[in-house]
């Protein structure tokens, strides 16, 4: 359905760079990209998607000792170079049952996605959290500008 690939050059901070290696230290997975998002206080880890577990760690031991350790809350969510697999990683456990990327002739890119009406509620989050973050990594790694769940 979707083709569109991954940017190939998104840039890392050195603060972004520092969370990643402490992340990779600490649970031996296989991290692809940080983003630090202070207006929730969270900084979001894309993972291998088989590496999930391993950056969970029992019980969520990791998530808990990187969330007391930075004061920041930890998310983990997995990574794709490839559009449709990536918003299903960041809008999980919602399930999404579409995908449309509408290019405008503003040049602006809106992605339109269709979960189960029983997860709406999911997709969207608390407060639109779950969204954002869907928004946040769709725009650092696939220039998408806005994010409608339907």
């Amino acid at each position: 359905m979707l083709l569109s690939k991954a940017k190939p050059n998104v840039r890392i901070t050195p603060e972004e760079f520092r969370y990643m290696a402490l992340f990779s230290d600490l649970t031996g997975a296989t991290v692809r990209d940080c983003i630090i998002e202070n207006e929730n206080n969270r900084i979001i880890f894309l993972v291998d998607p088989g590496d999930i577990g391993k950056a969970i760690g029992p019980k969520g031991f990791f998530i808990q000792k990187l969330k007391n350790l930075l004061n920041k809350n930890i998310e983990i969510v997995g990574y794709s170079n490839n559009l449709e697999e990536q918003v299903k990683y960041a809008l999980m456990p919602a399930r999404v049952t579409g995908v449309k990327l509408v290019n405008r002739p503003d040049g602006s890119r809106i992605l339109y996605v269709a979960v189960d009406p029983k997860d709406k509620a999911i997709a969207i989050g608390k407060n639109g959290r779950n969204v954002q973050r869907a928004r946040l990594i769709l725009k650092r790694h696939f220039d998408i500008d806005s994010v409608v769940i339907v």
